[in-house]
């Protein structure tokens, strides 16, 4: 059975740092395209950071140079380092997943993948 669970969100204040993770079972995260999506009240789910099996990342625009996607494959996780947040960066994160998708696919389109987590909460305050 497939779960992915997501930890480490939180309140933080401008310029400050979190990192989330994504617990997954029921299959090996270096075989699936992995990502990360965000849902702020009122606003669309974004993209926000993915990787896939060959080990290719890629990040929205709006987070380039400030948040960092990784895996570890011992303990089957999935993080998003998150550094010098923004009070746009507030919104509930996701984790997802999928096999066979490339990084740039899964985080063009949330439809495309087929497992996610239950979220976690970030907020942000100026």
């Amino acid at each position: 059975q497939v779960q992915l669970v997501e930890s480490g969100g939180g309140s933080v204040q401008a310029g400050g740092s979190l990192r989330l993770a994504c617990a997954v079972s029921g299959y090996s995260v270096s075989s699936y395209c992995m990502a990360w999506f965000r849902q702020a009240p009122g606003k669309e789910r974004e993209g926000v950071a993915a990787i896939d099996s060959r080990g290719i990342t890629t990040v929205a625009d709006s987070v380039e140079g400030r948040f960092t996607i990784s895996q570890d494959y011992a303990k089957n996780t999935l993080y998003l380092q998150m550094n010098s947040l923004k009070p746009d960066d507030t919104a509930m994160y996701y984790c997802a997943s999928r096999r066979g998708l490339t990084a740039i696919q899964a985080l063009g389109d949330s439809r495309l993948l087929l497992y996610w987590g239950q979220g976690t909460q970030v907020t942000v305050s100026s």
